[in-house]
């Protein structure tokens, strides 16, 4: 088992239930392999976490910025708890290092990573939101996730790629993209899709996602890069 004291250590926070601690790196595939685990998998932890950190976030901007739009605030906090920001901060407080995975998992990198970290903080912030609270919560989330937005209004990383894309293939072709289902596995709560998005008839690019939308984002997204726009 991993020695998640270093984790509490490096976060400065200490957990009254470090079994609810180690609960939030355990990713279903590892208890496959490790059937008499007394834990059971992240998964219910990372439900109440995406609406803690949703509200936290939420809280925050509502707060901060009473100049803005309802429109505006809902794009920069997508951009900051959307999978790819997530994994990114993940990876930053080395979270990698304490995932409990199957080893046939551990070996996967890329996307599928990507989405196993991203989870995994969801799940960490709904057990530190068990075990200490809102404030604790809060806390965590502001030095966090919440220090990323200065780097997402500069890079304007709340620009929806969707929505970018539409405007571009309107502009240069002359066309409104569609998007397509190609590929969708695994189970209600864990459901993957691959989806095309086209400019008439031609596949211009692919993406996946664990939502529709997250996979028509990434698509969006590449079909810009492909086509230089």
């Amino acid at each position: 088992m991993k020695d998640f004291s270093r984790l509490e250590k490096k976060l400065k926070t200490k957990f009254k239930n470090k079994d609810l601690l180690t609960q939030a790196f355990v990713h279903r595939s590892y208890l496959n392999e490790n059937p008499d685990l007394k834990f059971s998998h992240n998964e219910r932890l990372e439900f109440l976490g995406d609406a803690v950190l949703e509200l936290a976030v939420t809280e925050y901007l509502f707060k901060k910025y009473p100049e803005k739009t309802e429109g505006e605030l809902t794009s920069w906090r997508a951009a900051l708890v959307n999978a790819k920001m997530l994994s990114e901060i993940a990876q930053k407080i080395d979270f990698n290092d304490f995932l409990l995975l199957s080893r046939g998992e551990s070996k996967e990198t890329g996307k599928a990573r990507q989405f196993i970290l991203a989870n995994t903080i969801e799940a960490f912030i709904g057990s530190l939101y068990l075990d200490r609270g809102l404030d604790a919560c809060e806390k965590f989330i502001k030095n966090n996730v919440i220090s990323e937005l200065p780097r997402v209004i500069e890079e304007r990383l709340f620009r929806d790629a969707k929505s970018l894309f539409q405007e571009k293939a309107q502009e240069k072709a002359g066309i409104t993209p569609s998007y397509k289902v190609l590929k969708e596995w695994g189970p209600d709560h864990q459901k993957h899709f691959v989806i095309g998005v086209f400019l008439k008839t031609e596949l211009v690019a692919e993406g996946d996602g664990s939502s529709k939308q997250e996979a028509e984002e990434d698509a969006a997204s590449k079909a810009l890069e492909s086509k230089g726009w």
